[in-house]
């Protein structure tokens, strides 16, 4: 079986050097050649039944159609949902979608951006939470500079703490409506999980319900806030640490997202604990996926789809346009995991 023809082979075939062959089938964004030279690589070409890179002909013209999306955890429904909307726009521009996870890694997701740069991506897209201490994301906005400094476009959820444009969310304006909506339906007793230190989402989510408590006389004590990974078996083990403890003097637990609210479920039934009817149970994201469990869950619903189509928007702006940032708020929407108590 012959070997796949290449370049090289087109090259000799024409008469013509590597480099004058690769500028007549793949374009440059500096040098042209002749059109009686590209004529004759072209017939060379088609002689040897040569089929171009498509990523090579991009390259070489300064940029390729991929958009990177850069997520935390890909197995997160979370960022699932994100993913499906920023994949519908990626489509429609024409751009074709690669999706690197970072698993939580600061480090890791600078070099992910470091890599699109290296590749010509023509945009990337952060879809993870930034850190509390704005220090502690200094690396990746300074990745996202250089990108943009090769002529890349970039966006992020929470674009605005790293001077890109991106959709902000209304985290701790959402855990507070979440808060009132609880308190207004009976609850006074209250416990948080709380996501991990130094993440600024789930710190806002988490002290945005804590001051609305605070405010409405219902203060959560210290003790009861615990801090967990963001995840389900973050919410499970936060959950099962907490019944440990005893819960008779709670009547209801809210976690900062939902998976960590299946997790907290799953804890609080394999140790007896019925919910709702021992204890209440809310959550934070409106993960589609989650919306059938039983009993249903309690949650500040996003238009995680609209959040992903919107951030791939924002990236996608002129070069010369002002970072925007769009501010997205969540409802809450209430379910059978917090059927309300009897005002005390």
């Amino acid at each position: 079986m012959p070997g796949q023809v290449t370049l090289s082979d087109v090259a000799r075939e024409a008469g013509v050097s590597l480099a004058t062959a690769s500028r007549a089938l793949n374009g440059s964004a500096n040098r042209t050649v002749g059109e009686d030279l590209r004529k004759r690589v072209q017939a060379a070409a088609a002689r040897l039944r040569y089929s171009p890179d498509g990523i090579a002909q991009a390259m070489a013209r300064g940029r390729t159609t991929s958009l990177g999306l850069v997520v935390p955890d890909i197995a997160d429904p979370y960022y699932g949902a994100i993913t499906a909307g920023v994949a519908e726009a990626a489509d429609l521009a024409g751009l074709t979608l690669t999706l690197a996870s970072t698993g939580g890694d600061a480090e890791r997701e600078v070099e992910i951006v470091r890599l699109l740069e290296r590749q010509r991506a023509r945009a990337v897209v952060l879809a993870g939470g930034r850190a509390e201490d704005a220090g502690a994301d200094e690396p990746v906005r300074a990745a996202l500079e250089s990108f943009r400094g090769i002529g890349g476009a970039v966006s992020a959820v929470g674009g605005d703490a790293l001077g890109v444009p991106g959709v902000v969310l209304a985290n701790r304006d959402g855990a507070a409506d979440l808060a009132r909506a609880l308190h207004e339906r009976g609850y006074r007793r209250f416990a948080v999980l709380g996501g991990p230190g130094g993440d600024a989402t789930t710190a806002d989510r988490r002290d945005g319900f804590l001051d609305a408590l605070a405010g409405l006389g219902a203060p959560v004590p210290a003790a009861r806030v615990l801090p967990a990974a963001a995840t389900r078996d973050g919410g499970h083990e936060a959950m099962s640490r907490l019944l440990a403890d005893g819960v008779d003097d709670l009547d209801v637990v809210f976690a900062v997202t939902d998976v960590m609210a299946a997790g907290a479920l799953a804890a609080a039934h394999a140790a007896g604990v019925r919910v709702p009817d021992d204890l209440a149970l809310a959550g934070f994201d409106g993960v589609e996926v989650l919306q059938d469990v039983l009993p249903g869950l309690t949650t500040v619903r996003l238009p995680l789809g609209r959040i992903g189509l919107e951030v791939t928007r924002l990236a996608l702006l002129p070069a010369d346009a002002e970072p925007a940032h769009v501010l997205v708020a969540g409802e809450v929407v209430l379910r059978d995991s917090t059927p309300g108590l009897a005002v005390r």
